[in-house]
């Protein structure tokens, strides 16, 4: 079931209406235009889950989770899992796939930005981001970067893809590995570094360059 928390009133509302991205995003969903959905899953996801090294089931945290896939796919695999979103028409899928998939994910409306309000409680043990970050001001980022911190536990991995720094319209600006170290770096450790080369991006983003950084939770 789709679930909304946090403050409530016409303040919430505004937020969700009017936060960062989100008219393009609800847009985009409502055109059909979702070129981030084409069903393929992260190789380094994958690993976590069902690799030799697999880690336990636990509490996983989708920040900007979208139709879902990503949750379904840990969901599946008996983790707990709660996917944030701010776009309805994203989360509506995700529901109707999660339904199809017999799984029941949490999936909450709200602002990654503000996780403190949306009470979704902490010790999450992984945490993933495909998209979401990269997109955000400077001054969001310094806010999603306290929010993760707090709701992780001591530990937990973190899986944060993201656009290489660059200009491309109305597309995300990206982050560089120093940005990502200066912002987290108090709380995380940057342990690998990936190509993304498995992203299936539209022509305008060829220059996206996308890289996926696995962090740890000091």
């Amino acid at each position: 079931m789709i679930s909304q928390a946090g403050n409530t009133g016409q303040d919430t509302q505004d937020r969700l209406k009017h936060g960062s991205g989100s008219v393009g995003y609800r847009l985009l969903y409502r055109l059909g235009i979702t070129s981030w959905d084409r069903g393929q899953l992260p190789p380094e996801l994958v690993e976590l889950v069902e690799g030799p090294e697999a880690l336990p089931p636990s509490r996983a945290l989708d920040l900007g989770c979208g139709p879902g896939r990503q949750a379904i796919y840990l969901a599946i695999h008996d983790w707990q899992v709660t996917g944030v979103d701010y776009v309805a028409r994203a989360l509506e899928t995700a529901r109707r796939r999660a339904a199809d998939a017999g799984v029941s994910p949490t999936w909450v409306q709200g602002d990654v930005t503000r996780l403190d309000e949306l009470g979704i409680g902490a010790d999450f043990e992984l945490l993933l981001d495909y998209g979401c970050f990269h997109g955000l001001t400077d001054a969001q980022r310094d806010a999603y970067a306290a929010g993760v911190a707090a709701v992780a536990a001591p530990g937990a991995t973190f899986l944060l893809n993201v656009f290489a720094p660059g200009r491309r319209g109305p597309a995300p600006r990206g982050v560089s590995r120093e940005e990502i170290e200066q912002r987290f770096g108090g709380a995380w450790e940057v342990v690998e570094v990936r190509n993304a080369d498995w992203l299936p991006l539209p022509k305008p983003l060829r220059n996206a360059h996308p890289n996926t950084y696995r962090l740890r939770r000091r």
